[in-house]
């Protein structure tokens, strides 16, 4: 599948509502840290976290949607103030699907960003749907946008950018 071009991915950018987010090798840099008696811990990237808060401050909801359960999910987006926290079901479409019930959007109306092969059926029922640039080639395949950034090393950032361009908002505007 052919890749839109920046001005294409910025049209669809402008109708976006909901960013819907993977966590593990999207958030993060695909590793999670288990200690002896099971306590986990993931490292999520400082600038992707702000960005997403600043945006939010402009108006874009943003949802988690994550196949595996954490807690350490949990901790970090209640830290951002993020609402929207669906994990632990395989389905990411049946997933998100009441979310959008709920906020009286369409698929149309979201972009995703994913990094792995349970991510292809939502990238692609989403209106935009983006890969990190060190997801699973059939995720690259199927994504409508590739990041020049990696999972965990600021991919959210550079798309949340993007959608700030292409609404026309300055996110140090927002900075309080």
């Amino acid at each position: 599948m052919a890749h839109l071009s920046r001005e294409q991915v910025m049209a669809r950018l402008k109708g976006i509502r909901l960013l819907a987010l993977d966590v593990d090798g999207v958030l993060t840099d695909d590793s999670i840290f288990f200690g002896p008696d099971g306590f986990e811990m993931k490292k999520f990237n400082i600038s992707d976290g702000f960005f997403i808060v600043l945006a939010m401050r402009a108006g874009l909801e943003i949802a988690i949607v994550s196949g595996r359960p954490s807690p350490a999910t949990i901790t970090r987006m209640k830290d951002l103030g993020v609402k929207h926290v669906l994990q632990a079901m395989k389905s990411k479409v049946a997933q998100i699907k009441p979310l959008l019930d709920e906020l009286e959007l369409d698929f149309d109306e979201i972009a995703f960003v994913g990094n792995e092969l349970l991510d292809i059926k939502l990238a692609r029922k989403a209106a935009l749907g983006v890969a990190v640039a060190d997801s699973a080639p059939e995720m690259i395949e199927a994504a409508d946008f590739v990041t020049s950034k990696k999972g965990g090393e600021g991919a959210v950032r550079e798309l949340l950018q993007l959608w700030f361009e292409s609404v026309g908002k300055n996110p140090q505007d927002l900075i309080v």
